[in-house]
Formats: structure tokens, C-alpha cells, sequence
């Protein structure tokens, strides 16, 4: 499957993880199928703009936020902010707090 099927089902998967949804709570709260919620999440899926919007708007996301920063990168090069930003989205709030603090202490030994 193409990259942005798999960067979109992990980011479902890991706004889905954050809210302590199951696949199935989620299946039943966008009107998908639970199967078909694993497959999209797994990026094997490439799911219609209107199963995204279903499942975006059971998670409580908008569209762009779902979609934010994606395809943003000059081709062939790493993206180093967009790969952060998806670390740190498949965190759990505690955990992203906890690594931006080691973040801004970083910056601070460093300018020091």
C-alpha cells in the first residue's frame, strides 16, 4: 500500500489509542466494519475519502488535522519534523509531555 494509507491509518490508530477505543468501539462509532478499521489502521486499506471523514469525525479530528504535514516533504529526502511529529503523536500525552520537557532541557544545554 502507498505511504500516506500508512501514515493515515497509524495516525488513526494512534488518535483511537489516545481516546482508549478499541477497534471495535470505533467500528461502531464511524458505522465501518471492525475489519475494515484493522486493515485502514494497518495501511492495507486504501479507504474512501468518506469512510476517513466517518471514522475523523468518530475520533473527534478534523480532516486537516488528520492530513497535517503529509506530503509536505521534498521527494526522496527524510523529513525529520514530520518523523518527530509522528513519534511523538503515537505517544500518550503523558509520554509526549515527558519528551518535550527533555526537548526544551535539550535546547537549553545546548545554548548554554
Amino acid at each position: 500500500m502507498s505511504e500516506i494509507a500508512k501514515t493515515v491509518g497509524q495516525r488513526i490508530r494512534n488518535y483511537r489509542t489516545q481516546l482508549g477505543y478499541s477497534q471495535e468501539k470505533l467500528a461502531e462509532l464511524s458505522g465501518c466494519h471492525p475489519t475494515y478499521i484493522g486493515q485502514v489502521e494497518r495501511g492495507e486499506k486504501n479507504a474512501t475519502l468518506e469512510s476517513i471523514e466517518k471514522i475523523a469525525n468518530a475520533l473527534g479530528v478534523s480532516l486537516s488535522t488528520l492530513f497535517e504535514m503529509i506530503g509536505s516533504s521534498e521527494s526522496g529526502k527524510a523529513n525529520i519534523p514530520l518523523q518527530c511529529y509522528e513519534l511523538i503523536a503515537s505517544k500518550t500525552p503523558s509520554e509526549q509531555e515527558q519528551i518535550y520537557k527533555i526537548l526544551i532541557e535539550m535546547d537549553i544545554y545546548k545554548n548554554k
